[in-house]
């Protein structure tokens, strides 16, 4: 049976019904653990982003740009270039669903809200470094040998860092107009972007990015807003060769 138009419009709309009411379903129940909520939230990101696909392809056939789904209902009609042929149109569409049964004879009819259940038992992998504690703590290490390896850096110790990285106004104007400062600056707001995306899976970036008043790279502070945002206690860190 030909996959047409008008049902992947309706199965669009179904799986958009179901995703919607999944995700009612499990953000109604309390996680356990704090590892456990950050399963729930990854679980609800990957629905809603499933819910934006489908709602952008649903856009693209309504709208119709190429008549292609106007030819299909004028079809399912009998309507065609030489005038209207009702029974043509109904044994065409018979002749399809014959075809298809037989060659799925033996198809097995699956429970799509049985599936879609199996959605709240999932626990998705989160690439998580050891010192992160699964998103407990921040790991800086790398930006920390950057660093202290740098003409504006101090060679001071891990601790010591973990305090001050978030307060780049302390560094000499002259030392930042460097490409070595710039790179380092680029590298630390990637680090706290990823993390914060696999911590905060449910949290708006973009929206946050736009309402920051420290945004701009070449403000005072770039990150007070956005470490604000991240688990409590993040920015305390690990100590160098510690593991959780």
């Amino acid at each position: 049976m030909s996959s047409t138009l008008l049902e992947v419009t309706r199965a669009g709309h179904e799986e958009i019904e179901r995703l919607e009411r999944l995700i009612v379903k499990d953000l109604q129940n309390e996680p356990a653990s704090s590892k456990d909520r950050l399963f729930q939230s990854h679980r609800v990101r990957n629905m809603i982003d499933t819910i934006t696909i489908t709602t952008e392809k649903l856009i693209d056939i309504y709208e119709d740009k190429d008549n292609a789904r106007k030819d299909e209902i004028a079809a399912l009609g009998g309507q065609t270039a030489t005038g209207t042929n009702v029974f043509s149109a109904f044994y065409d569409r018979l002749k399809e669903i014959r075809e298809y049964h037989r060659k799925h004879q033996a198809a097995r009819v699956v429970d799509a809200n049985e599936e879609y259940e199996e959605l709240l038992k999932e626990e998705l992998r989160i690439e998580f470094r050891g010192e992160e504690a699964f998103g407990r703590y921040l790991d800086l290490h790398e930006l920390y040998n950057e660093y202290i390896n740098s003409k504006f850096g101090e060679h001071i110790e891990y601790s010591a860092y973990v305090e001050v990285f978030s307060e780049p106004q302390k560094i000499p104007r002259k030392l930042k107009l460097t490409r070595q400062y710039r790179e380092y600056l680029e590298n630390l707001l990637e680090y706290l972007i990823y993390f914060f995306e696999r911590t905060e899976p449910l949290q708006d970036l973009d929206r946050i990015f736009t309402k920051s008043p420290t945004q701009n790279l070449g403000r005072i502070n770039p990150f007070t807003d956005f470490l604000s945002l991240c688990p409590k206690n993040a920015t305390r860190g690990l100590e160098p060769g510690l593991s959780t």
